[in-house]
């Protein structure tokens, strides 16, 4: 696919410049003029040779809109390519608008709208386009539309709460580093020319400080280059298969941050898998989809294991619970979901129980972070001013004796 710059004057003899995505230069000269338009001038756009180059993302909220309208268009009897056309109109976001330009130009060529949607992963993701497809083999876009607006919304807001509940943490952990390099670098230095002129000696707690102050100074430098290194390096090794299952293994295995880790990734699996189920996307398709968008490499494998046993004809709770990743409650739900008939419905209350467990256990670890960092703030600022005036108190003393 490729972007072009046109201008063309519309129905109304108004004269419109804007961009549009093609697979070809006569791709796009027939889209403009299937608008009615007179095309004044197309050209190419040129890709970007930069290396910082990146492709704009949608974001969840815009899409959640999106589902929602057209929706309500296509329950109105508006045809779908209509829908999109109106949809693509009045959305704001430019690079959501190329996206929608192009799948009714491909929309008009046959194609449908699952592949369509296919084409542009970067907005749809392959939860979407699986339920898209389902819905145009069931003829149920509508309401599997709808569902995929609650999920998404459902998604976002556990994320949002993630989230908030670290904005404060973070805001506080960085004006205590910023705090203590004041003092650090500019505090200190002048507290070390003043106690210079005098000839006693400084306490140990001063001249720890002085010496570490010197240190931090002479070489911040190759300090920052060397966290630099590491930070990349670990990045890099955690980007790698074996990395990444040994982190994520390591999260889940953290005191109170690994269980809450766990809870939200419960949900998220739930809350997935019922909407494919329910969606009407057969189970070793939901399976696969739920195990790339878990975002846990650990419950990724335990999903894929499981996929390969259900089509073995395996009950997907045995491979569940031989993982032991997944909670007895879970598997057991899963296990009465798969004898009645009911799966979807258990895996919806497993969603809303361990959504509700996770709104609750962010909340406490919020409220048990915000004063263990005011605490320790308070510590270390403490003991450097401590052992700044540390001389001026003794020297205070010996003058009163």
């Amino acid at each position: 696919m490729a972007f072009f710059y046109y201008v063309v004057k519309d129905k109304e003899g108004i004269i419109v410049k804007g961009s549009i995505e093609a697979s070809s230069y006569k791709k796009a000269l027939e889209f403009l003029h299937s608008q009615g338009n007179i095309v004044l001038q197309l050209k190419e756009k040129k890709a970007k040779s930069s290396l910082f180059a990146k492709k704009e993302k949608v974001k969840i909220d815009e899409l959640v809109v999106f589902s929602r309208q057209l929706t309500t268009l296509i329950e109105s009897g508006i045809p779908i390519v209509g829908a999109l056309e109106v949809l693509a109109q009045q959305t704001i976001n430019p690079s959501f608008k190329k996206v929608l330009s192009s799948v009714v130009m491909d929309l008009k060529e046959g194609m449908s709208l699952a592949n369509s949607l296919s084409k542009h992963h970067h907005v749809f993701s392959e939860l979407y386009v699986s339920m898209v497809e389902a819905a145009e083999t069931s003829g149920n876009l509508p309401q599997i539309l709808d569902r995929l607006s609650i999920y998404l919304e459902k998604m976002n807001a556990l994320r949002k709460k993630i989230y908030s509940s670290l904005a404060y943490p973070v805001v506080v952990v960085t004006m205590a580093i910023a705090i203590t390099s004041f003092l650090i670098f500019k505090v200190v230095p002048t507290f070390k020319e003043i106690y210079a002129t005098l000839e006693a000696e400084l306490p140990l707690p001063t001249r720890i400080l002085i010496g570490f102050a010197d240190f931090l100074k002479h070489n911040i430098i190759f300090i920052l280059i060397s966290l630099g290194i590491l930070f990349f390096g670990l990045r890099r090794y955690i980007n790698t298969p074996q990395g990444k299952k040994r982190y994520h293994r390591f999260l889940l295995n953290l005191p109170v941050i690994g269980e809450i880790i766990r809870k939200v990734a419960i949900a998220k699996f739930s809350r997935t898998f019922a909407t494919l189920v329910r969606s009407g996307v057969p189970i070793t398709n939901s399976l696969e989809i739920v195990g790339k968008t878990s975002g846990n490499k650990i419950i990724e494998e335990a999903v894929v294991k499981a996929k390969k046993l259900v089509q073995e004809g395996v009950p997907i709770s045995k491979p569940l619970e031989e993982s032991e990743v997944f909670p007895p409650m879970v598997i057991k739900m899963i296990a009465v979901g798969e004898k009645s008939g009911k799966l979807e419905e258990m895996l919806s209350k497993i969603a809303q129980f361990y959504e509700e467990e996770s709104d609750s256990a962010i909340a406490g670890l919020s409220s048990l972070i915000e004063p263990l960092i005011i605490a320790f703030l308070g510590i270390v600022i403490g003991a450097i001013v401590i052992a700044l005036f540390l001389p001026i108190i003794k020297v205070s003393q010996l003058i009163a004796h």
